[in-house]
């Protein structure tokens, strides 16, 4: 298990226990993904302003990711400088563990568990799971929806809070999504 990842915890139902499982997982596969798209050096293309990767071992995956374009953090209504790691977001195929077009995001910080990760394409508003310094979709149903809207829109904006309280706004450009996606899924879809 990774660092500061706890699934399971306060479970009422049967249920809510195997949607936090399901959940949990899909977020141990998008932070592997995220650590490996950090360290990898395996760009096979770039289109304008997303790249897209492949890695082969231990298994066939590949992800396109893309940083923001502008990155606005303020505390109590004022514009704050503060440090965060790696800012990126990213679709991750990973065939042999049937993550097909998985969205996920790293704030580069750890999030504020109570307060939810908005991702907004236009005038769609989707949600995202987060769990430390990382955030995804609940369902592959919500992955599809982000990536048509990725596909029509022109900027994606991520808004967040950390656990010191700093709110993030960052803004993806849109500007090659739908050429790097087709090329992951023609490598692992």
């Amino acid at each position: 298990m990774l660092p500061g990842l706890r699934c399971g915890e306060g479970q009422g139902s049967e249920m809510l226990g195997i949607i936090r499982s399901t959940a949990c997982i899909c977020g141990f596969l998008a932070v592997a993904s995220v650590a490996c798209a950090q360290e990898s050096t395996n760009r096979v293309d770039a289109h304008t302003d997303w790249s897209v990767f492949v890695e082969d071992q231990p298994t066939r995956e590949c992800w396109i990711t893309s940083k923001p374009t502008k990155e606005v953090n303020t505390r109590d209504g004022r514009v704050v400088t503060v440090r965060r790691s790696a800012i990126q977001i990213f679709v991750t195929y990973r065939p042999a563990s049937g993550i097909n077009g998985q969205v996920s995001f790293t704030g580069g910080y750890p999030f504020d568990p109570a307060r939810p990760v908005r991702l907004t394409v236009g005038s769609q508003v989707f949600n995202l799971f987060a769990d430390g310094e990382y955030a995804w979709t609940a369902t592959d149903a919500e992955d599809a929806l982000i990536r048509a809207a990725f596909k029509r829109g022109v900027s994606a904006v991520v808004e967040a809070q950390s656990r010191r309280g700093t709110n993030t706004r960052d803004t993806f450009s849109l500007n090659g999504f739908t050429a790097a996606l087709a090329e992951a899924e023609k490598r692992c879809g």
